[in-house]
């Protein structure tokens, strides 16, 4: 080898090497949406403990406050797709952070339930924004060799978010309570619903702001600019998250044929067969999702351990570091698998754990054999989908739209999420407090229908998904077309 050809592949690599860097940092940033996601959905799940005692709520009342947030998800994400195309992905995700931080303030100083339930929405809006813009962002930035990973940075900033909370809602909260006397827990707990579930709320506004600030030195996406007409720009950016400049205008040309193919095709929309088939297959990977209970889970956790496992209050917000644990843990199997496995393998292996674990956990509550094995299929279920469902259909709703309707579409998907995700947690504490539930399935019946629905998304994903894994958006576009012509 000369050493001309020598320097010239070192050059390259070190080209590479920034290059990969800059995505990701701009994966980065823009993931703290996802940490915003996940923290938020957090601090609801501990502060609900308190707030409920200090409104004195009803079951019912208690699900409108805990979901309230996620109806502002449902509009969010429907905006979104018309925000991110409109004004950009960047300057939706900027709207967004500012609606976090607005929404973190007022929650923590609401005096009523009405004025709780007005600035949860108002944070629901800039969640259900950022979950459908973040994601979409750091697909259109990431090298598709890469994108499965990149975008899975998202789902692990979500459960970064979870973690961090349930460890500032544990401290906040009073810590461990092994040693405290009866009367400094019941001390530690009447401050709690007086006062301390607030500074939970609080506690967001330090990412929230940190998430806008940051979000003023990422680029617009290359393909929203190429769409404004904005070329120069979109090739500045491709030369910054691309290896070689041979890359960046192959990437550059596929972006601009895939936009002439579809105005050439007059107007592409929803209800063109192929496309009307993949935003359906979107639409039940999102509501799969939920309805197989994991935000339930997230949201109660708290009460599920101290009622259905037994521990106080303060002790089940220590067991909720568990969750989060778990759910950081196996969130980096995925991140090192996804672009190898492939996102379908990784799915239904993920599913078919958290089947087993709702399964064996319902078990237990219906025979009344709780203990060390119920917390372990708990964990179980959480691992599962952290390896699998959770990160696998944020990627898979980020590659499988085509450019010319990837707002929009993707703005359904999730808005149908965030609608399912609001029904679950409407109903979880009504069913869970049901007698029919409690008389006849000893507080098993919600987990008994969540096992249910993992089988359906295990047996729809084997036999209707394909594998997404090491293709171009616009390789997926075409796959879409040829499957459905």
């Amino acid at each position: 080898m000369s050493e001309q050809t020598l320097l010239h592949e070192q050059i390259q690599s070190s080209q590479t090497s920034k290059n990969t860097a800059t995505v990701l940092m701009i994966t980065a940033v823009a993931a703290l949406g996802g940490l915003l996601f996940g923290y938020d959905t957090g601090v609801i799940g501990a502060s609900q403990l308190y707030f409920t005692k200090y409104f004195n709520l009803t079951p019912a009342e208690q699900g409108w406050a805990v979901s309230s947030a996620i109806y502002g998800c449902l509009f969010g994400a429907l905006v979104s797709g018309y925000l991110t195309n409109r004004i950009s992905r960047k300057y939706t995700l900027i709207l967004s952070a500012f609606l976090f931080t607005i929404s973190a303030w007022g929650s923590g100083a609401a005096s009523t339930l009405d004025e709780l339930v007005i600035f949860r929405i108002i944070g629901g809006l800039g969640v259900g924004m950022a979950s459908m813009a973040a994601p979409i962002y750091i697909a259109e930035i990431a090298p598709p060799k890469i994108r499965g990973q990149m975008v899975s940075y998202y789902q692990l900033a979500v459960v970064i978010g979870f973690f961090v909370v349930f460890l500032a809602t544990y401290l906040i909260g009073g810590g461990d309570s092994v040693g405290k006397t009866p009367e400094e827990i019941a001390q530690l707990h009447q401050h709690n619903v007086d006062s301390g579930w607030r500074t939970m709320l609080w506690s967001e506004l330090l990412p929230s702001i940190t998430f806008f600030l940051l979000l003023f030195f990422v680029p617009h996406s290359p393909r929203w600019l190429i769409m404004k007409g904005r070329e120069e720009e979109a090739r500045t950016v491709l030369a910054r998250i691309t290896s070689s400049e041979q890359e960046a205008q192959h990437e550059f040309d596929d972006i601009k044929q895939s936009f002439a193919d579809n105005s050439k095709h007059s107007r592409v929309s929803l209800f063109t067969k192929g496309i009307a088939f993949v935003l359906l297959i979107g639409i039940l990977l999102s509501v799969f999702q939920q309805v197989t209970g994991i935000n339930a889970i997230l949201y109660y956790g708290a009460e599920i351990f101290a009622n259905a496992l037994g521990y106080g209050p303060e002790d089940a917000l220590k067991q909720q570091l568990w969750l989060g644990g778990v759910n950081l843990v196996f969130t980096f199997v995925a991140i090192f698998t996804i672009d190898r496995w492939g996102r379908k393998p990784l799915y239904l292996v993920g599913t078919s754990g958290m089947f087993i674990g709702l399964a064996v956990f319902s078990w237990t509550l219906f025979n009344e054999q709780i203990g060390i094995v119920s917390l372990i299929a708990i964990l179980a279920f959480i691992g599962s989908f952290a390896m699998s469902m959770g990160p696998v259909v944020w990627v898979m709703l980020s590659e499988i739209f085509p450019n010319s309707v990837r707002g929009v579409a993707m703005s359904i998907a999730v808005a149908a999420q965030w609608l399912f995700n609001a029904f679950v947690a409407n109903s979880f504490p009504i069913i869970n407090n049901s007698a029919v539930n409690q008389a006849s399935f000893n507080g098993a019946l919600p987990y008994f229908i969540f096992a249910c629905f993992c089988l359906v998304a295990f047996f729809f994903v084997w036999r209707f998904v394909p594998e997404t894994k090491g293709k171009t958006l616009e390789e997926m576009e075409a796959l879409w077309t040829t499957k459905n012509s």
